[in-house]
């Protein structure tokens, strides 16, 4: 197995024990432990692509199991947040948020199932659009993470934390955005695939 394949493996094993650390609140800094485990994981989605690519070692595999890890990680986090939010508000944004996520995820995963189906059995890469939301993803996370860890270290007022998970909602909702606008393009690029004639 090449390398970019392992770090995409160890992203998928490194979900649950980010999620374990970040719902175990009697852990002494956990909320610090789970944004370093999520921001190792993230830096690996940016590697193994890149180590791929510089080798010319793309696998279907890789090209198959590179989304599915970042989808386990970041709707992971998600779910995380739908639990640990402080407010039944915030909590009720983020479970749309997820559910948007979760609709979109299983549409494409359909979609890249099917193509792997089909006679010419394609492995469909994630496209630029689908990058994006990803790094969105991403980077809304772990804006929610670090002001939950800063909060714990007690190096921010209760009025700073607030207005942080404001930020961090908001950007949630662009990625959600994202997630539409990328898969609805994903499926419309692979429209072809789609015979309901039979």
């Amino acid at each position: 197995m090449n390398l970019p394949n392992k770090l995409t493996i160890s992203r998928a094993i490194a979900t649950p024990v980010f999620i374990a650390v970040m719902m175990i609140e009697k852990m002494p800094l956990n909320y610090s432990l789970a944004l370093i485990i999520f921001i190792i994981a993230s830096l690996t989605d940016l590697l193994d692509g890149k180590i791929a690519r510089a080798n010319n070692i793309v696998t279907n595999f890789g090209k198959f199991l590179d989304p599915v890890a970042d989808k386990m990680l970041t709707t992971a986090a998600l779910l995380g947040f739908m639990i640990i939010l402080p407010t039944d508000t915030l909590k009720i944004q983020m479970a749309v948020i997820t559910f948007i996520t979760l609709f979109r995820e299983f549409t494409v995963s359909s979609v890249r199932v099917i193509a792997m189906l089909s006679k010419d059995k394609k492995v469909i890469a994630a496209n630029m659009w689908g990058k994006v939301k990803t790094v969105m993803q991403m980077a809304s996370i772990i804006l929610g993470l670090a002001a939950y860890s800063v909060k714990e270290l007690h190096l921010i007022t209760d009025g700073v934390f607030d207005f942080c998970l404001i930020v961090f909602i908001a950007l949630s909702w662009i990625a959600a955005a994202l997630t539409v606008i990328s898969g609805a393009i994903y499926v419309y690029e692979n429209k072809n695939l789609f015979d309901f004639s039979k």
